[in-house]
């Protein structure tokens, strides 16, 4: 064979040669033979972890924020004060945040907020920003801040990159006094608003909880307040001042995108140095009763 072989040079240039198509058998068989996994790249994975993370921290710093304005607003407006003991809404709060992890510093420092008093002891100035944003929609923004200048900065900057305006829009919005009464299944809306017809409420509805709420004019607050808890026995959770959308002028919102671009911007704005309350004058349109539920409940909007 040698011999053959060493005669013929040919020979052992045919028998070392493989063919495309044997090469191409070779390495399939291989493959199947195979164990390993195949390799992936660890940055797509990263990336997906990463992400996921990202979400849940953005829900978790809305859902901090939104708690935060809440036990503010309960503590600044309610007629029960900043006690807890004495302040059934505001007990109810505390124990949802204490549930979801809020740090007691953050709570100590959300009632303080609510009394015009900052962390560090200064006195706490209001403002207010009016802005336009993309598909007509006009949004007032209530500030409480240490720092003026930083949070219209903030604000601002934020209207700016959600391709919004700075411009005046509180005269689509009424300022009235929204009063929030605990449930009872025996009074309704409609019970409650014939007893204090005489008085200047301006509407009254029920939430998705079953709670009466009332919008009236600043200086009716007291006397409807007094009256319902006299005739009805309607104990009041918890009372704001709020810029209530004039209904002559809202805007129908017609895509989910135009949601979606809406609940983004109020979700970071709610996130800004002394942001405390945002209004806009969107109503729901054509989005569907799911999304427009979940959109009202994250920000608090109680109008059905």
């Amino acid at each position: 064979m040698l011999q053959m072989l060493s005669r013929s040079p040919r020979g052992v240039s045919s028998c070392l040669r493989v063919s495309s198509r044997d090469r191409h058998n070779v390495l399939q068989n291989t493959r199947r033979l195979s164990s390993y996994p195949p390799l992936q790249s660890g940055h797509n994975r990263w990336s997906t972890i990463k992400h996921d993370k990202g979400k849940n921290d953005a829900a978790k710093n809305k859902q901090r924020s939104t708690l935060a304005n809440e036990i503010a607003s309960t503590s600044k407006y309610s007629v029960h004060g900043p006690d807890p003991n004495s302040n059934p809404h505001l007990a109810a709060i505390l124990g949802t945040a204490k549930k979801a992890g809020f740090p007691k510093a953050s709570i100590e420092a959300a009632i303080a907020r609510g009394q015009g008093i900052s962390p560090s002891g200064a006195t706490l100035e209001s403002i207010m920003v009016e802005a336009m944003i993309p598909h007509s929609v006009a949004v007032v923004i209530d500030c409480q801040t240490d720092n003026k200048s930083r949070t219209l900065q903030e604000v601002r900057l934020s209207i700016k990159e959600h391709e919004g305006t700075v411009t005046p829009t509180s005269y689509l919005f009424t300022k009235a006094s929204r009063i929030i009464f605990q449930a009872r299944e025996d009074i309704h809306a409609e019970t409650a608003l014939e007893t204090v017809l005489d008085l200047n409420v301006m509407d009254a509805f029920d939430d998705d909880e079953g709670r009466v709420i009332m919008l009236t004019e600043l200086n009716e607050t007291f006397a409807v307040t007094e009256r319902l808890e006299s005739q009805h026995g309607l104990q009041v959770g918890s009372c704001d001042i709020v810029w209530e959308p004039n209904k002559d002028t809202m805007v129908e919102l017609g895509e989910e995108t135009t949601l979606e671009r809406l609940d983004h911007f109020m979700g970071e704005l709610q996130e800004k140095f002394g942001v405390q309350a945002i209004y806009v004058n969107a109503a729901q349109g054509k989005i569907s009763d799911t999304l427009w539920a979940d959109f009202r409940q994250k920000f608090g909007q109680y109008r059905p």
